[in-house]
This record gives structure tokens, sequence and C-alpha cells, in this order.
């Protein structure tokens, strides 16, 4: 038997889209191997495989890491660094592989006369407008195995399972075995996950797997803590499992399927990340799915059959999309608006205005799109009771805390650092709206990054307007990643948000000397013809700030600073750029001007 991933050939989700787009490029093409080097290397070239990954560039040359980092990098100059790079079976290998995760997810697939196609599914995800949330939940409830695709996981062998539904069914069930002896029902941790998950392969063991699940929860609380829970649980992997894989494999798997898992939206995490749960606000959805499919697999009789199932947008057609289930989906989220409202009462904050509700109609799409209006209403009120809780003394502390440990978090730091940073915006002062472009569960914690085609933040003031983009990157990648990709973004939201000042806030580790010249001529000079007011700062000097906002709070617990304030902030640091004679000089006065603002808005 073997342990079963989503894929590890894409470890990002949003680089998948990535992926997609070089494979268009080649659509209607013989996927030979001269092709499907092709399409490894034009991923190289376009910098969407191995760019800023150290253990692919471990292994180049200084001349050839030049090369990769360069604006005017080639083709040619990709097909040299795969074939520098001596892999097992060659670079078409490698092509295939990339190409395997794709028709994996159903987004591409060969057809009977060794073309490339990219499916409806694929196009739909293509599309601007595209959901990641239904994107990623409307492929992973086709993933089962066997399949024809695969033939590892094949029937004989004891494989019959859909792994997102067995994932509903297996953790429903332990909660309700849970519920029925009065204990805890907190889903399961990330370590039961690898064990008894990641291991599952046949529908009919879920009862089963669940009672296992709860054996060993027991077993390990006899023993009193006495032995580390990751000794333990690596012994029962391998004496129950010898003849799969290694465990260490089991919890790479056990991360990577959480984080597309997560992607649906049907999932959220509790217990500091440690305990994956079903959605409770999906609960119709996830019941209707349950009562109709038990996670066996679906036969099919050829790899063509399946390929245009997985890659057919319509199907399956989803039971909850009745009008029976779709109203009570509606009076669910009418219930979460209102307590959201009610908790926002009494307290002067601006609520967002109510949307008109459908609650009945013969017209399934007029209750979807209520559904999804609803939703959208829920985010702006949860973000508003967000920005009214961040403004207590300890919920400060607290995000000041969370950034100077940031480093400290073993994953999930780039997504984390968006949200610890639109927290950030929220406490500073009297914004209008601060909207991240992160997807978010049903929770409204984040589940991945904001897409690449947007800023991170968007803020709105009454004086002025801002984006805000973070990164994690310190090398010269962060450069190449955010030089001009923040220019671009900026000056797209300046043109759309054109009646007031507009200010671009990016914030990173360090700022590497050339993301320091770039932006230092877009402030000087000009970005495409114009000049820009781009302020670079450092984490811990955008924690300086929060710091000093908390000493004010302190001395006075309902000041509140206006957005006036940081504007005065912002147009000293822009200004400075007229004494400065290099970026150098300019990133040298940025910590004083933020020290002499500090001390001004001390009371």
């Amino acid at each position: 038997m073997r342990l079963w991933s989503v894929t590890t050939t894409i470890r990002n989700p949003e680089r998948i889209r990535s992926f997609l787009k070089i494979l268009k490029k080649l659509e209607g093409q013989t996927w030979n191997k001269l092709i499907q080097k092709k399409f490894q290397v034009l991923l190289i070239e376009h910098k969407v495989y191995g760019f800023a990954e150290p253990q692919f560039e471990k292994t180049l040359s200084p001349r050839q890491i030049e090369q990769l980092y360069s604006d005017n990098f080639t083709y040619k100059q990709a097909e040299k660094i795969l074939e520098s790079k001596n892999y097992i079976g060659g670079g078409d290998m490698r092509g295939r592989q990339s190409f395997n995760a794709l028709e994996k997810l159903g987004l591409a697939y060969i057809d009977d006369e060794k073309k490339i196609k990219i499916t409806s599914f694929g196009e739909s995800f293509l599309a601007e407008n595209y959901d990641v949330g239904t994107f990623f939940f409307r492929s992973l409830i086709k993933w089962q195995y066997p399949n024809p695709n695969l033939n590892k996981y094949r029937a004989k062998d004891g494989y019959d399972i859909k792994p997102l539904i067995a994932t509903f069914h297996l953790i429903k069930k332990i909660n309700f075995l849970c519920r029925k002896i009065g204990a805890k029902e907190k889903g399961v941790s990330k370590t039961e996950f690898a064990l008894f998950f990641t291991t599952l392969s046949n529908y009919a063991n879920i009862d089963n797997t669940a009672k296992k699940v709860l054996q060993f929860r027991k077993d390990y609380a006899d023993l009193e803590k006495k032995e580390p829970l990751e000794k333990v649980a690596q012994d029962y992997f391998y004496r129950n499992f010898a003849q799969y894989e290694s465990w260490e494999n089991a919890k790479e798997y056990t991360d990577n399927v959480i984080r597309y898992f997560r992607l649906t939206r049907f999932f959220y995490l509790r217990g500091n990340d440690y305990y994956i749960d079903l959605e409770p606000h999906r609960r119709v959805e996830i019941d209707s799915i349950l009562e109709i499919d038990n996670a066996s697999a679906k036969p099919f009789s050829s790899k063509a059959q399946y390929s245009l199932y997985l890659g057919d947008v319509a199907q399956p057609e989803l039971p909850w999309e009745t009008k029976e289930k779709l109203q009570e989906i509606i009076s669910l989220l009418s219930a979460d608006v209102d307590a959201s409202k009610n908790e926002l009462k009494g307290k002067s904050i601006a609520i967002a205005q109510q949307l008109e509700i459908v609650r009945s109609s013969d017209n399934t799409g007029e209750l979807k799109a209520t559904i999804e209006n609803l939703r959208s209403y829920r985010r702006l009120l949860n973000d508003t009771l967000i920005h009214w809780r961040l403004q207590l003394p300890k919920n400060i502390e607290a995000c000041i805390l969370s950034l100077k440990n940031i480093f400290k978090l073993t994953d999930k730091k780039p997504v984390e650092l968006e949200k610890l940073m639109t927290f950030g915006l929220h406490i500073l002062n009297d914004a209008i709206g601060i909207y991240p472009n992160y997807p978010v569960g049903d929770d409204n914690q984040p589940t991945f990054t904001a897409p690449a085609n947007k800023p991170d933040v968007e803020c709105f003031y009454q004086s002025f307007n801002s984006i805000c983009e973070v990164t994690l990157l310190t090398n010269r990648s962060q450069w190449f990643n955010e030089g001009q990709p923040v220019m671009r973004h900026f000056r797209d939201f300046e043109q759309i948000h054109n009646k007031k000042e507009a200010y671009c806030l990016f914030v990173a580790p360090k700022i590497h000397r050339d993301t320091a010249n770039t932006f230092w001529i877009s402030v000087k000079y000009e970005y495409e013809g114009k000049k820009q007011k781009i302020i670079p700062i450092t984490i811990q000097q955008f924690i300086e700030i929060l710091t000093f906002l908390a000493q004010a709070k302190r001395q006075k617990v309902d000041y509140f600073l206006s957005h006036q304030k940081i504007q005065e902030l912002f147009d000293s640091i822009i200004y400075a750029t007229e004494a400065a004679s290099k970026a150098d000089d300019w990133l040298s006065v940025i910590p004083l001007l933020i020290n002499k603002w500090g001390k001004s808005i001390a009371i």
C-alpha cells in the first residue's frame, strides 16, 4: 500500500495556475519527448519552476544564477540549466512530472491523438474571475483511487477511495464517537492525519479507522505523556504500516494535503492550527455529500473517460444545489450575519449596509447568488469586528509579539505575515476599509496568500488610499518578485482610485539593495512617466510603529490614531528622497523619521 497526497510536484497551490498558463502555450501539440522537455524549459524560462528555490539553485553555477535572475533570461539559457541538472530520465521526464500534477487535478489531458488538451475545467481556472475555493473543491471532490491515470493505486491491491470525501466521513465519525463518550469534539490532529488518513486506502475501513484514532488517543493518554508524541507516533507507524513509505513522507504528505484541503473552504484549523476539523458553516453542504457518497471510487472504462470526467466543469452535480438545501444555507448564513451585527451594536463603527436577501425562490441561480452575497457581506462584517477588537491594548500587544515571532513558525510564514500585516493596518487608525486579497475560509482565516496579480492588501481612508505589499524574501529574488510587480500593482491601483492621493507600503525582513534602487527611481524620478509614493520599511520598523501606538494607548486607553498622522509619516519618508543622493541614504534616514514620528504621537 502507498500513502496518498494531492501532488508533491507542485507544493505551492498558487503555482498550479502558472504551470497551466505555460502549458496553454503548447496546447494542440503532440505530447512527445521533445515537447515534454520544452514544457519544462518554458517553466524554468518563465521562472515558475526552480526560481528562488534553494534546492534547485544550489547546483547552479554563479553564471547560471546571474542568468536566472536577469531580465533577459532566454529559452536557450533555461534549456542549458535544465540539462545541467542531469535529472534521472532527462528533462522530458521532468516535463511529464510537471504535467502529471495538472492532469491529476483535471486541468489538462492527452487525447487519443497524443495531443495536449486543456479541459473546460482548466479553461475556467485560467479565467480572470476564477474563485480559488470553488476550483479546488470541484477538483478534489473527483480525486479517487484507483483511477486509469495511475497504475500504482490499483483495485486489486485494495484501493477504493475518494480521499476528500473519505476525510469528510472519517472526521465526522471521529467527532460523533467523541460526542458519544463525552469527549471533546476537536477534529483530528496533524499527527493523527498522518497516521490514519494518508494510509486509508478503502472507504469500507472508515468506521474501523475512526475507532483506531480514539484508541490511539487513549493509549497515548495512558502513557501520561512520559514519551514524546513524535516518538509514539513514529513507532506506531512502523509497527502498523511497515509496508508503507517513511514516517517523514507521511508527515510531509499530511502538510501537503491539508494545505490543499483548506483551500476548498470546507475545513478549518483549530488548536493553534494543529487540529483540522470540518467547517461548521458548510454543514449543509457536507451532510448533503455524505448522504449520497460513501467515498467509494467511481468505475471508469478508460483513461480518456476519466480525463473527460475530471475536466468537465459541470460535473459532478452538487447535491445541495436544490431549492430546499439552498434556502437552508441562506437561513444559516442570515443567522451568522445577524449575530455579527448584534455584536457591533452600540459601537461607534460604521456597519456595511445590509444586502437584500432572497429567502425563497424557484430560481436556484438567484438563491446561489444570494448565498455568495451573504458570504461576502459576512466577511465585511467580520472585518469590521476585527478592526474593533484590534483596538484593545492586549490585541495590539499580541499582534506585535506575533510579528516578532514570525520566523519561528515552521510553515505558513507568507500567509501569516499577510494576515498579521492586515491586523497591524487595522490597528493603526480610522480606516474606512482594510481589505486583504488573500482567500479566506468561512472562519475568516486566510487559506493562502494573495494572488500574484493583485496587491496583498488594499486600504481606504478619508483623505487617501494605499496598498500594502509584504514579502519574506531578502535576497535578489525580492527585487525580481517584488520590484516591478509592486510598482505595476500600485500604478493600476492609482489609476482605478484616482480621486485621492495614493501610497504603497512595502514591508520585508530587510530591503534588498536592488529593490531599494528600483523603488528609489520610482519615487524620486518616475515609473511609466509619473512619480510614485512607495514607502519601503522592514518588519522591525513596522513593529516599532505599532509599539509607539501601543505606548500611547497605555497612557490613554481611548486614544485613537487618525489616518492623517499615518499620512504625515508616509509623506516624511517620501520627502526624504529630495535630500538623499542615493537609495542607501534614503533607507538610512527612515528609522530616524519613524522615531521622530513616534515621539510626536506620545501623549
